[in-house]
């Protein structure tokens, strides 16, 4: 569903370049991670391959339609969850027309797919950072793409919003859609991602399990890490436990 090929970009020709001769796909009914430390780039490749800023160098093919979620969206303004859902059909709506019956029935659906129907009719200023998210993927969705990509869609929430975002997440990839989203959670990528994009001193993309190993993790964070697995009442599942206060790594 996506493809790029030697994607590089930097801001000017004064500064290094973020990353080159990058290679990632996102396959049709699959999740791609994206982990790296601060700094490396990598919601600035989201948006390059989500078409919002042209890469300096490079190819990038996209199959159908392409969905993007931000990290975080704020505003005073009093928009209820269906009328900022609704601004995901700003392309199907002709100029000087209003949503109409198919548009409204779209950002219905797209509620009812994570979870947000019940609060249509609240003002999305009121809502906590776990549901607001919910309806930013909700707005992403409403144009039904083939690609969703998502910059940090868990950062800051807690635990059970964490599981939502994630449970979301796989039920879509699991529709056929491919996805792709960061983190800085490793474990995330452990438990929903067949394949992920690490980028280290080097930028490397291949199955989870083959790239997300304790010792990338520790080089790549620079702090201890080690993975173990955990018996949980759905089956057993990796878990990584840094250690933040070690005094070498």
């Amino acid at each position: 569903m996506l493809n790029a090929t030697g994607v590089g970009h930097r801001y000017s020709t004064k500064t290094d370049w973020l990353f080159r001769g990058l290679d990632v796909a996102i396959p049709p009914g699959e999740i791609v991670s994206v982990l790296g430390p601060n700094a490396r780039g990598k919601t600035t490749l989201l948006t390059c391959l989500a078409g919002i800023r042209a890469p300096k160098e490079g190819r990038i093919e996209v199959t159908g339609t392409m969905g993007f979620v931000p990290q975080s969206h704020a505003t005073d303004h009093p928009f209820t969850v269906l009328d900022m859902v609704l601004m995901g059909r700003a392309t199907k709506v002709r100029a000087w027309s209003v949503p109409n019956a198919e548009d409204d029935a779209a950002a219905w659906s797209a509620l009812e797919r994570v979870g947000m129907a019940e609060q249509a009719a609240h003002f999305y200023a009121d809502l906590s950072g776990g549901q607001r998210q919910l309806v930013l993927m909700a707005r992403a969705l409403v144009c039904e793409p083939a690609v969703l990509i998502l910059d940090e869609p868990t950062s800051a929430l807690d635990l059970h919003n964490q599981r939502q975002v994630l449970m979301v997440l796989r039920a879509l990839a699991e529709s056929g859609m491919g996805v792709m989203f960061t983190t800085h959670d490793p474990t995330h990528a452990l438990h929903v991602s067949s394949y992920t994009l690490r980028m280290d001193d080097d930028v490397v993309f291949g199955p989870t399990r083959e790239l997300l190993t304790d010792a990338s993790l520790s080089h790549m964070y620079q702090v201890p890490v080690h993975t173990t697995t955990v018996g949980f009442g759905s089956g057993p599942r990796p878990v990584v436990a840094p250690d933040l206060l070690a005094e070498h790594v």
